[in-house]
């Protein structure tokens, strides 16, 4: 029998995404809807998803409802398309005096009541529907209320008498922390006691926190990240009620959409090709360098970087090493992300310190993201903290193997280059230092003189599958044991 499972996210590609959590809530609810589950995905109707080129269709039993949230009354209504390419139903709560923003985060005051309203939302759509799901499937701190709201506001409803709640991990750094004094607004003022005494003492809730407790399961994204969670060092002061729920926690290691992301069939790259013709490799490098006006050399590494420009990423370590080896080895590099004005600053800078070596895109391009995948020879993720990653799943597809930090999903999806065994699919490094990191690269770029090694190396980690028709099998498993199905 078919599952029923509501997802419900802050971010869903390709309509709202700024990062992975986007990506991984598409491709596990095609996965899942593939499977034949019966899936469905609600998300916030951003004024940025109102302006996109999608048949949006407004839900006549779900238009101009009302919600209290504390002295505030808002009204919502609900609109509809499919997931592309022929995927599963996705529902966008609309609701302007909320999600007029530009973006899909805003950082002000009004922050917990957008994501109150988007999991509140979601709950009456069902009512109204009446769809009860098997599984609410919810993602991050912006919808980690879910459970405790099924356990009280909506528990009367028999509807959700057998709906079990999971609550998947992408970040723990981000946990919703807002004043004791939104308790009112958020409907629960009368179930204070189900939440977190130690934090109420010191005058503030915690979204995330709140939902670790109260839903029937945590996942997050990958095994090596469930374990360093579980430390003071990565657990950002959850680590102990992570450990407490030991038990529920689980890591499943993200899917990969090869529909998307294959230099083979990539409609966004000019030359294609796979691990039994690799001519096309080739091309990509030189267009790519062409294409950014930087000096060609086949023999001289193209070391790549698309990525948010955050400490999380490890970008500090890039500040004492990445000029020492532009201004030493004869390499490019080409970097594509934005974020923090330091790490701009930087790569701005490296720019004009090594004309026809290094070049820098303020910003986020898709096509270029791609470009860069296919046609650097290294791809580069030094991360302090990495709770999946997706690029350097991507950049083993395309034959381009990563340099990580053996942290989270980069320790469980990055095997280290063995020359003599001609095993492993890239090169990690250990210790968060630009020493690590000097390691790790020079390492790799000593492998790179290599070449029938390195087509090896290539070749191995393009054999890796990590899609989601073999990544959802575990989320699959964890649903019919917690629903008995």
């Amino acid at each position: 029998m078919a599952l029923k499972v509501c997802q419900i996210a802050a971010e869903t590609s390709p309509f709202a995404k700024t990062g992975g959590l986007g990506d991984v809530v598409a491709g596990l609810s095609r996965a899942l809807a593939r499977e034949g589950q019966d899936v469905r995905i609600f998300l916030p109707f951003y004024k940025r998803v109102a302006q996109l080129d999608f048949p949006f269709v407004a839900v006549d039993f779900l238009r101009d409802l009302e919600l209290a949230l504390g002295g505030r009354r808002f009204t919502w209504s609900v609109f509809t398309t499919r997931l592309p390419p022929s995927g599963p139903d996705v529902y966008f709560v609309h609701c302007p005096a909320l999600y007029h923003h530009e973006g899909i985060y805003s950082g002000d005051w009004d922050e917990y009541l957008r994501f109150t309203l988007l999991a509140r939302a979601a709950i009456e759509s069902c009512q109204r529907m009446g769809w009860g799901p098997d599984v609410f499937h919810v993602h991050d701190w912006h919808a980690a209320l879910v459970p405790i709201y099924l356990r009280t506001l909506y528990a009367w409803d028999r509807l959700f008498a057998r709906s079990r709640t999971v609550l998947t991990l992408h970040n723990l750094g981000y946990q919703g922390i807002y004043g004791r004094e939104v308790l009112d607004e958020l409907g629960l003022a009368a179930h204070a006691q189900l939440f977190a005494a130690e934090d109420l003492a010191q005058g503030r809730v915690s979204f995330l926190k709140t939902g670790l407790v109260h839903a029937d399961l945590l996942t997050t994204v990958s095994r090596t990240y469930a374990r360093e969670i579980q430390t003071p060092e990565q657990g950002f002061g959850l680590d102990g009620l992570l450990r407490s729920r030991a038990d529920r926690l689980v890591g499943i290691v993200n899917g990969v959409d090869y529909g998307e992301w294959d230099p083979a069939r990539d409609p966004h790259i000019p030359h294609h090709y796979s691990a039994a013709d690799l001519s096309g490799k080739r091309r990509m490098k030189e267009s790519l360098l062409g294409k950014v006006g930087l000096a060609h050399r086949r023999d001289a590494p193209v070391v790549g970087l698309v990525s948010r420009l955050t400490s999380q990423k490890g970008l500090d370590l890039l500040l004492d090493t990445l000029p020492e080896f532009l201004f030493h080895r004869d390499l490019r590099f080409v970097a594509l992300g934005s974020g923090e004005e330091r790490y701009e600053s930087f790569l701005s800078w490296l720019q004009v310190s090594f004309p026809g070596k290094a070049w820098y895109y303020r910003g986020y391009n898709e096509e270029l993201a791609h470009w860069i995948e296919a046609g650097a020879d290294l791809f580069l993720m030094p991360s302090r903290y990495e709770p999946c990653g997706l690029n350097q799943m991507y950049s083993l597809r395309y034959g381009t193997p990563p340099v990580v930090r053996r942290t989270g999903g980069l320790a469980d999806t990055v095997e280290p280059w063995n020359p003599v065994a001609r095993g492993g699919t890239g090169f990690s490094f250990d210790h968060f230092t630009p020493e690590g990191l000097r390691w790790g690269l020079d390492t790799a770029l000593r492998a790179f003189e290599d070449a029938e090694g390195w087509q090896r190396l290539m070749q191995n980690g393009m054999a890796k599958d990590f899609s989601w028709e073999r990544q959802v099998r575990p989320y699959l498993d964890l649903y019919r044991r917690l629903t008995g199905g």
